[in-house]
């Protein structure tokens, strides 16, 4: 078969370094529902199964244009490279269509050779035929996946359909019937969310049509495409599909490994290629969708996705078990997460201790998060919402001009709040109920030998961190929580989804502060990054930066935060450190909707902080200029403004300025803020002078007395110290794992420390018990000054918490140390099976 020269500009893109080009044409046509039916198996590393997708045709019809000019896309549009074109195929000998008599209400059943998860003998090239030249094409995102067969599927043969038209449908052909019923079911209103899924997942399970209903397709390296022969416009095209599909063991979507008890899990890792390795999907986050997941696992297996159900598994006579999860608030696709492994649920303690007692909490009173959600005047011992806002003022958090002006969309805390203003879905917010919620539904899993440690610090945290979180943002915009503790690899402390969060196992160790933070960080993402998402990705720190601020409201965190940032900034490429890399054009795409996103496949990226750090110091530097309560008011009146929607900076920036206008006179203009934060690369001189005053506080002032001691310390070379049993002894006083962070940051800017001075501070403190964040910083304080005695803490820190890790190679590389060097390589070997592949590409760079 001949193939289609290539001229696209995309064939040379490095999937290591370049930008992530998201292919679907969701101008022409959206992916409203999906409905995927998957079985997971340990034994080959793969998931194969069907997934259903519901479609809606999008702005671009085809009634532009004359007939026989549909976009069948060219070569320059479609990203094939030579070499890597999958034939279209009518999928003769692929899955059975309308097996089992033809009912509806079967499933339909694959060929043999799909179902036994063979999908090969198919060669890449061009369509089969040289017709179709101006056929429609729908193009999915799609990396890594063995696409089988795919079909249209007869909604029309669903019995409960007929409801859709109580008046009939006579006088229409079966794809003007199916396509208006589709029309139909994915427009019902929200108030009869539970009949429009019953029926959704009936229609998935329906045949294809009786006369054949194959569709000819064909797959590049980044995306599958799909014709019906003769549709030449999408509102044409077939608005229910099914692909019968397998992913590949080495697709980036899914991380296939073992858990910390030694076990097969999988789980999905928050690739830079988001979901696209897992299932056929239109990945531009305005493709927003709902979905109803089936999941069929060995039955000694844990399901868990992000699905508003807690579902219970169904066994089957085969010994795997059927898990069914479903989500009504129309999300991303990239936001869909599934973990599958044994892991054990954490059960709570019963404890008549305070939350400081059992865990240990030392927060200063500005950030203490017993504090925020302790009961004040006028609120209910409940935690839920009182008649009176949460600082006694106004609920609106605004004054005169201001609440006038914005009354029409201030529903903060108040039991009859205005209409939102999204999609219509099933949301929480309006619900007299969900607003009195302040501690949500929850559970934790966990591999079982961390069940006790996950039992004893994580599961007493979640009420308290999610009650905060309400008092401050108000109502939870996801049902319930499912917390999982991922495999040492994950390469990152903690990752959100709807209804699921991801965190690192480093959480769990020393004090819990790390654990609590890094929590209340992810429960902001409900917020910002997932109710209210950014419509450009290249806007991380709209999620990012936010959920940063929102945890420090809770954990005061700002020393750390400055340094690293600065640190950062001076040893990253400066276009990593622009916050809107795109500027202007910022939520441009094409024609057909198809984009790039800018530095997604930098295998250094997902590493970087800058999104998060200079994110949080800009709405900071903004709480400076309006007060930090009428900001943190602002930022609730925002959410219930935007919850449901996708925003840009410039959205949150123009809302601010309406309601602030006093700030111009200050000299903040909306330019400056683009100019001088987003679109810039570096710290703004603006932040330079205001950090200075972080470090005046008390409990700074307190870290620098304690640096004046060790470095005096180290001068004497330990004479002078009180000397006791176990070595020399500093007069030192007990600092917070917050100020023991920046004591270990301070003390590695000094040139030389003594092996005398590094023992004692180890000693002191108690360094190997601690949290990871201060283990961290104290494994550098040992590679810098080549501590041989301690590099049994470094490895350990290297195996153990691969999340905050891999730069610690680099500095052990960087030494020109034979046995540091050596460190390394030994610590990379041993956990390289395991490892994110990004962290294992960054490291091995630095290494080999």
């Amino acid at each position: 078969m001949e193939s289609i020269p290539n001229t696209d500009p995309d064939q040379d893109l490095d999937p290591s370094t370049d930008d992530l080009p998201l292919k679907a044409n969701t101008n022409h046509m959206l992916v409203k529902h999906y409905v995927p039916d998957l079985t997971v198996h340990f034994d080959r590393e793969v998931i194969s199964g069907s997934i259903v997708l519901f479609l809606e045709a999008g702005k671009w019809t085809g009634h532009e244009r004359g007939a026989g000019s549909g976009p069948n896309p060219s070569p320059s549009s479609t990203g094939r490279t030579p070499g890597t074109e999958r034939p279209v195929s009518d999928s003769a000998g692929g899955p059975v269509a309308g097996a089992g008599g033809g009912c509806c209400h079967g499933d339909p059943q694959p060929s043999a050779a799909a179902s036994e998860g063979v999908f090969a003998g198919r060669e890449e090239g061009s369509w089969e035929d040289g017709g179709g030249a101006g056929d429609f094409v729908l193009v999915l995102d799609c990396c890594d996946l063995a696409v089988r067969k795919v079909e249209e599927v007869d909604v029309a043969s669903v019995p409960g359909m007929g409801s859709l038209f109580p008046g009939g449908v006579k006088g229409r052909s079966d794809g003007a019937l199916s396509a208006a019923l589709v029309r139909e079911l994915a427009s019902m209103p929200s108030s009869r969310w539970k009949q429009q899924q019953d029926l959704y997942s009936q229609c998935a399970r329906a045949p294809a049509p009786p006369a054949g209903g194959a569709l000819q397709f064909r797959t590049d390296r980044w995306s599958l495409q799909i014709r019906k022969r003769g549709v030449q416009a999408p509102h044409a095209f077939p608005l229910a599909v099914r692909i019968w599909y397998q992913t590949k063991p080495e697709g980036a979507s899914v991380r296939w490994t073992k858990d910390q008890s030694g076990r097969p899990c999988v789980y999905t890792q928050g690739s830079p290629i988001n979901n696209r390795a897992l299932f056929p999907c239109q990945e531009p986050p305005v493709a927003m969708s709902t979905w109803q997941a089936r999941v069929r696992a060995p039955s000694d297996c844990v399901v868990l996705t992000s699905g508003e159900n807690e579902a219970c598994p169904v066994p089957e006579e085969t010994g795997f078990s059927c898990w069914d999860y479903y989500v009504t608030m129309p999300m991303p696709a990239s936001t869909f997460t599934i973990a599958v492994g044994q892991w054990v649920e954490a059960k709570a303690m019963t404890d008549p201790r305070t939350m400081t007692d059992v865990l240990g909490v030392h927060l200063p009173a500005s950030g203490s998060l017993e504090q925020k959600f302790t009961p004040q005047d006028g609120e209910p011992d409940s935690l839920g919402v009182s008649e009176k806002s949460c600082s006694g003022v106004d609920s609106s958090g605004l004054a005169g001009e201001e609440r006038t002006r914005h009354s029409d969309i201030d529903c903060s805390g108040l039991t009859n709040p205005e209409p939102c203003s999204h999609m219509d879905y099933p949301c929480r917010f309006p619900d007299t109920a969900a607003q009195g919620q302040a501690v949500l539904p929850h559970r934790v899993f966990t591999p079982p030998n961390l069940q006790q440690r996950a039992e004893s610090m994580l599961l007493p945290l979640l009420p308290p961190c999610l009650a905060a979180a309400h008092y401050h943002l108000g109502v939870h915009p996801f049902s319930r929580l499912d917390v999982l503790i991922v495999p040492p690899g994950f390469s990152s402390l903690g990752m959100a989804s709807p209804h699921m969060v991801f965190l690192s196992q480093s959480v769990l160790s020393g004090e819990s502060e790390l654990c609590g933070a890094r929590l209340c960080h992810e429960i902001a993402h409900a917020w910002f990054g997932l109710a209210i998402g950014a419509r450009d990705w290249t806007e991380e720190w709209i999620s990012e930066g936010f959920a940063t601020y929102l945890e420090d409201v809770f954990w005061a965190r700002v020393q750390q935060r400055w340094r690293r940032l600065r640190d950062e900034l001076q040893t990253s490429e400066e276009e990593l450190q622009v916050l809107r890399p795109n500027r202007e054009s910022t939520g441009e795409v094409s024609e057909s909707g198809a984009s790039v996103v800018k530095h997604a496949l930098n295998p250094e990226k997902p590493f970087m902080q800058v999104h998060y750090l200079k994110g949080y110091f800009l709405l900071k530097f903004l709480a400076s200029k309006i007060g930090e309560e009428e900001f943190l008011r602002f930022i609730r009146l925002f959410v219930n403004k935007c919850h449901g929607q996708l925003i840009l900076s410039q959205d949150f920036l123009r809302m601010l300025f309406e309601t602030f206008p006093h700030v111009q006179s200050q000299g903040l203009t909306l330019e400056a803020v683009y100019s001088d934060w987003l679109d810039r690369p570096g710290i703004p001189e603006t932040l330079l002078g205001v950090s200075e005053g972080w470090f005046r506080c008390s409990l700074a002032e307190e870290v620098k007395e304690e640096v004046a001691k060790w470095i005096d310390f180290g001068g004497s070379g330990g004479r002078g110290a009180k000397r006791k049993r176990g070595g020399p002894k500093v007069n030192s006083r007990e600092l917070t794992p917050e100020q023991l962070v920046l004591l270990l940051e301070l003390l590695l800017e000094e040139a030389e420390l003594s092996v005398t001075s590094l023992r004692t501070l180890e000693r002191t403190y108690g360094l190997r018990g601690r949290d990871a964040e201060v283990r961290h910083r104290w494994c550098e304080l040992v590679v810098k000054h080549k501590h041989a005695a301690a590099y049994g803490d470094v490895e350990h820190f290297l195996l153990e918490d691969q999340a905050m890790g891999v730069y610690l190679y680099g500095e052990l590389m960087v030494n020109e140390d034979a046995r540091q060097q050596a460190l390394a390589r030994r610590c990379f070997s041993r956990a390289c099976q395991g490892m994110d592949p990004s962290a294992r590409r960054v490291v091995e760079e630095m290494i080999l």
